[in-house]
């Protein structure tokens, strides 16, 4: 029997024009899958039927994954794509299998040697990076820092020192409703001179994305409650 693929869907980073974000391509593949892999059920429908996918629901697998689907739910799902089924992989923004429990779809399809596909779409990562001005060609995602104030100014401490030592910029996300702590912490506790980008709402009407020195940044105001939010950071 002929295997399946594995189809890595990007999906909008906020609410807005598909066209603006999504090459058509992208609702062309959703027209042939069979089997969808989602972190929420709900939502990646919704998306769907914005991008103009029409087929019923009730007739295609739809599960979700997240942090308590185990490792045999995972091994399920992968077993679609060997009995010949298409597999499609949405995470709740921009592209899945980044900082995105879909790695280990993608992890698992290598396994069995089922082909992988990432489709293009908006990844704020990216995004941010493009417009930061900062170092391009050398940079590391670092995802989450640590909840607590004094642990966390630690680990930005150390990826500033890190930072300078490799001309490197670090990426950092956070939940939005604790953007404004993170911000706090990083201005406490970085150089003035440090380079700070932050890009907030990336692709949505009221996109914000401005890079400054720390000095600068501590005489600034910005809101940041509910937006999703990349922060960049080299130190020169």
């Amino acid at each position: 029997m002929k295997l399946g693929k594995l189809y890595l869907i990007p999906s909008l980073l906020g609410p807005t024009e598909p066209a603006k974000s999504l090459p058509t391509y992208v609702l062309e593949v959703c027209n042939e899958i069979d089997f969808f892999v989602v972190e929420k059920a709900k939502s990646a429908r919704r998306y769907l039927r914005s991008i103009g996918f029409t087929k019923d629901f009730d007739q295609l697998g739809f599960v979700e994954l997240n942090k308590r689907t185990t490792w045999d739910d995972k091994l399920a799902f992968i077993q679609e794509a060997v009995k010949g089924k298409n597999i499609g992989v949405i995470s709740e923004a921009g592209c899945p299998g980044v900082a995105d429990p879909g790695a280990d779809m993608v992890k698992l399809a290598h396994e069995f040697g089922i082909e992988v596909e990432p489709l293009v779409g908006p990844s704020s990562l990216l995004l941010a990076l493009m417009g930061s001005g900062l170092n391009g060609q050398s940079f590391a995602f670092i995802g989450y820092l640590p909840r607590e104030s004094k642990e966390r100014s630690k680990q930005i401490q150390h990826y500033e020192r890190l930072s300078k030592q490799l001309n490197q910029t670090q990426l950092f996300i956070e939940t939005p409703y604790r953007n404004h702590a993170l911000l706090e912490d990083i201005l406490k506790t970085c150089r003035p001179d440090t380079l700070l980008n932050i890009s907030a709402n990336l692709t949505l009407p009221d996109a914000y994305q401005v890079t400054k020195t720390i000095e600068d940044w501590k005489s600034t105001k910005v809101k940041l409650d509910k937006k999703p939010t990349v922060f960049c950071l080299l130190s020169a």
